[in-house]
């Protein structure tokens, strides 16, 4: 599953494997010696928590919808034009379905062949089209969606927790050294634990606002592509108003974290079907999307 372009995810791994690693050689014996045995098992807890949460948003299939045979797209296409009024103006390449009294225009992928369901959209990195699309991420190597968003909040929030967690150890672990002794000949006999500093100090502010940013997401049910087009109004009662929200915080973090597994609609393992070559039977009308209610057309 993971995109083209995926040096950025070993870059990932290799800063989290690389930087616990080092806590765990160098920072946890005198640690777990002059303070407590948790400081270790904690952190391996954490370690094990982030690692499985990146493999599990990097690997697993985001939503990505199948791209129409070429039966089913030449019979959309007999569709819309059917559609036109004009011999001289093309048919809008639009479609409008009402969700929770809201009206949400759905538009046309001409890569994928068909009309993209509500918060679908096209990933120029990855070129799918992915289901309840949030962002490509290049940190994780895949696009966050329908099917890893939990996994993907999950990995960025227990990272959070342990790179403030190595931040702290190791400033406990320098401050306990430095008693009674230079603090800069501390930080020459303990080299790793400098580098440690350093790498957590600066990530660990993204990180925390990341993690941040997508709790205000979950808490308004909303996209990072939503959010950044500005997609939906935050007054009450407008007509753009988020038609996905529960209105309420509770409810839209249950609705996010805690539903259901969706299938996977791609057969990974499955062989290219050659084209018959002969149309199948014009679809008399096009089905509604299920989203949160039944999507009537309009």
């Amino acid at each position: 599953m993971l995109a083209r372009h995926s040096s950025v995810f070993l870059l990932t791994v290799g800063l989290i494997v690389v930087t616990s690693g080092l806590f765990f050689a160098f920072d946890c014996p005198f640690l777990a010696h002059n303070l407590t045995m948790a400081i270790p098992i904690i952190a391996g807890i954490l370690f094990f928590f982030v690692i499985s949460c990146l493999l599990q948003t990097s690997f697993r299939d985001p939503g990505i919808l199948p791209r129409a045979t070429p039966s089913e797209a030449a019979d959309l296409e007999k569709w819309i034009d059917n559609l036109g009024t004009s011999t001289y103006r093309p048919p809008a390449r639009t479609m409008e379905v009402v969700i929770n009294k809201y009206m949400v225009k759905l538009k046309y992928c001409y890569t994928c062949k068909m009309f993209r369901p509500p918060r679908t959209s096209h990933c120029s990195v990855c070129d799918n089209c992915v289901e309840r699309f949030d962002h490509h991420c290049p940190w994780v190597g895949n696009c966050v969606g329908k099917r890893n968003y939990r996994f993907f909040y999950a990995f960025i929030l227990s990272l959070s927790f342990l790179t403030a967690f190595i931040f702290a150890c190791v400033i406990t672990h320098l401050a306990l050294r430095s008693q009674g002794n230079d603090f800069l000949t501390v930080l020459k006999t303990t080299p790793a634990s400098l580098l440690e500093l350093v790498i957590c100090f600066f990530s660990v502010w993204s990180i925390f606002g990341l993690s941040g940013f997508h709790t205000y997401l979950i808490a308004s049910n909303l996209t990072t592509n939503e959010d950044l087009k500005g997609a939906w109004s935050n007054k009450r009662g407008s007509e753009f108003a988020n038609p996905y929200s529960y209105k309420s915080v509770l409810t839209n973090c249950c609705a996010v974290l805690c539903g259901p597994f969706y299938p996977s609609l791609i057969d990974r393992r499955g062989f290219i079907q050659a084209d018959a070559g002969t149309p199948s039977t014009p679809k008399s009308e096009i089905p509604s999307f299920g989203t949160k209610s039944d999507a009537s057309m309009v």
